[in-house]
């Protein structure tokens, strides 16, 4: 309501934490002073593989459309290299690919939950060439390259049979599952960081946090505040 001091809770969500709750916490360690971002977030992956049910490379990704109006959703992180940066896959001629089009800046951001961490990253996207493009969709499996044909994605589909009839169709065209080749229409980008920030969880909400700026080719780090 207007003038409402603060919005009603539905009971789904969770009160904020009791001090007795927070005691009840395990201290957890701060971050590193790393040199540079790149070999801390592939440790950090490699810790979340070990705790995560499923996908501790997914990462919420933001863009822009074309009217500067924000859009998020999960995708997979499939590559880290300093020199490539952070590299997913999708169709170029989804929500996303046209967006990128658009406005080639977007941020990613990985939340583990096990670990009570999160990684934000900003920068510039570019499309990856069509070696790296091939040689990743030629290790899907043979279904979900079929897929990556049959789908219009982000587009209105009127029912899930008629993308079921269309993926029959490329089953056909392509009795042998070895040779399915990658569309036009899909491929990878990379995500070229310009600032990464990592975050792990505190008691009392007392965060650490270290953010690193790539500025004239050199990582600076800085700590901030929670």
């Amino acid at each position: 309501m207007p003038g409402s001091a603060m919005t009603e809770k539905p009971a789904a969500i969770p009160s904020t934490p009791s001090a007795e709750a927070y005691a009840e916490e395990v201290d957890r360690p701060l971050i590193p002073d790393a040199p540079e971002p790149f070999a801390l977030l592939e440790s950090w992956l490699e810790e979340a593989g070990e705790t995560e049910p499923n996908d501790p490379n997914a990462a919420a990704l933001a863009t822009v459309d074309g009217d500067g109006v924000p859009d998020v959703r999960v995708v997979l992180v499939r590559g880290l290299s300093p020199e490539q940066g952070l590299t997913f896959f999708t169709n170029y001629q989804s929500a996303k690919g046209r967006q990128l089009d658009g406005v080639p800046q977007a941020a990613l951001c990985f939340h583990w939950k096990s670990q009570r961490r999160q990684v934000r990253i900003r920068g510039a996207v570019c499309r990856a060439s069509s070696e790296v493009s091939d040689t990743y969709f030629n290790q899907r499996a043979a279904q979900s390259r079929m897929a990556a044909i049959a789908s219009d994605q982000s587009q209105p589909l009127a029912e899930r049979s008629i993308f079921e009839s269309r993926l029959d169709a490329v089953a056909e065209a392509y009795p042998e599952t070895d040779f399915i080749p990658r569309p036009a229409h899909w491929g990878g980008y990379h995500l070229k960081p310009v600032q990464i920030e990592f975050w792990q969880d505190q008691k009392f909400r007392m965060h650490d946090r270290l953010q690193f700026c790539f500025i004239n080719e050199i990582w600076s780090r800085t700590r901030l505040y929670p």
